[in-house]
């Protein structure tokens, strides 16, 4: 007897301290897989996508969130056919008549709460590019690492932390890493539409897009401030990691936090803006800000945990921006830089071949000036875009290096 128990304690003591070895994932080897050349750019419906939700699964199993996808799984699987025009959705289909099919990976934590806050990343990409991407070169691996790895690598740290003992206990969290996003927020529109949850129970729904390149400047942007009354005070009242906000009152705009605005539910989306690798084969891990995506998430942790007793928040419609943006015929070719909140448009990147790289402009020009019109914001400068024709030569003002200098550009 006396044999068997001190075996017994022997074998607990090694299983304790196998649990406490256990070696903790860092965000950046969650980049590293997801961005990885095997997986071929997680494009929706793919090998690639398959071993990414494969992982995510694992993760989900690891961290200890419940399964929460359709019929007591950890996945949700929704069948599509894709539109050839543009402007049109893809459209659900039965699996018999479907050409792809998308998988959202949703685990939950169940705190026998009134309300659930949803927590979100879509985690495929453009699998060789396509025609979501801005490469010119021919085919090659898109692997997506701020977009959105960095945005999972995220969604999977709050969901180590929230399962915690000392973790906020007042509302469920429902995590749902989303599919078919770059196909036209595919997975977040399906799950909205067949929810594993009784929504008009979610208190809001936060999501993470491109997260993992925090500038100098350490500038966040966050869109959907809007969509209900508490959110402006508590996003400056909780910013203890020296974040600089810029704020978007829309719950609308080109990512899955969208889907959820749309049904009533109040949203804020994290990004960390665009840059010169976007939709482009040089998004890789080795270029993202791990400490910078440190910040975000302590952020995002700071802001749940201040929510936590205030069981289910208001709903505010806000004005759609996208609605107000004019059309136009001509493009300059660059990146905007949509942290910018200076006067004039920031040029973030300079497309090649295009109007701007052949007048001579560069990464960090601010426009002021297109023609007779004034350009003062992102809005401005699309508006100035409306009023000229292709083939037709402006004349815009530029400041560079704080001097001001004109260009001829042709557009």
């Amino acid at each position: 007897m006396r044999l068997f128990a001190t075996l017994f304690l022997f074998l607990l003591f090694i299983s304790c301290k196998e649990k406490q070895q256990a070696k903790p994932i860092s965000m950046k080897e969650e980049v590293t897989f997801l961005a990885d050349d095997k997986l071929s750019g997680r494009e929706t419906g793919t090998e690639g996508e398959q071993k990414a939700a494969d992982y995510l699964v694992k993760r989900f199993t690891d961290i200890g969130l419940s399964p929460k996808g359709a019929s007591g799984v950890y996945t949700q699987t929704f069948t599509f056919k894709p539109s050839s025009n543009p402007h049109e959705e893809a459209k659900f289909t039965n699996a018999e008549d479907s050409t792809i099919t998308g998988t959202n990976v949703v685990g939950y934590i169940d705190n026998k709460a009134e309300s659930t806050v949803v927590i979100g990343a879509h985690y495929d990409h453009l699998g060789m590019g396509g025609e979501g991407s801005l490469y010119r070169e021919g085919e090659a691996v898109h692997n997506g690492a701020d977009d959105n790895a960095s945005g999972v690598a995220v969604l999977l740290k709050l969901a180590e932390n929230l399962v915690e003992e000392d973790a906020p206990k007042n509302n469920n969290y429902l995590f749902i890493a989303f599919s078919g996003e770059e196909m036209g927020l595919l997975g977040s529109n399906y799950y909205v539409k067949n929810p594993t949850i009784d929504t008009k129970k979610v208190s809001y729904m936060m999501n993470m897009d491109m997260v993992g390149r925090l500038n100098e400047e350490n500038t966040l942007a966050v869109h959907g401030v809007g969509t209900s009354p508490v959110f402006k005070q508590t996003l400056f009242a909780n910013n203890d990691q020296g974040l600089n906000i810029t704020e978007h009152e829309s719950g609308v705009g080109p990512s899955d936090h969208t889907s959820f605005y749309l049904a009533d539910i109040p949203v804020l989306h994290f990004f960390t803006g665009q840059h010169e690798d976007y939709h482009k084969p040089g998004d890789d891990a080795e270029k993202l800000n791990y400490e910078g995506m440190q910040k975000v998430q302590n952020y995002i942790y700071n802001i749940i945990s201040d929510l936590d007793d205030n069981g289910q928040l208001a709903f505010k419609k806000t004005k759609n921006e996208s609605e107000a943006v004019p059309d136009f015929k001509v493009t300059l070719g660059v990146v905007p830089d949509y942290l910018f909140d200076g006067e004039g448009m920031r040029i973030d990147g300079v497309s090649e071949d295009r109007p701007a790289q052949k007048a001579g402009l560069q990464k960090g020009d601010i426009v002021k000036k297109m023609g007779e019109h004034d350009v003062n914001d992102m809005m401005s400068y699309m508006k100035s875009l409306s009023k000229f024709e292709k083939g037709q030569t402006a004349t815009v003002m530029i400041e560079r290096d704080g001097e001001l200098m004109e260009v001829e550009v042709t557009f």
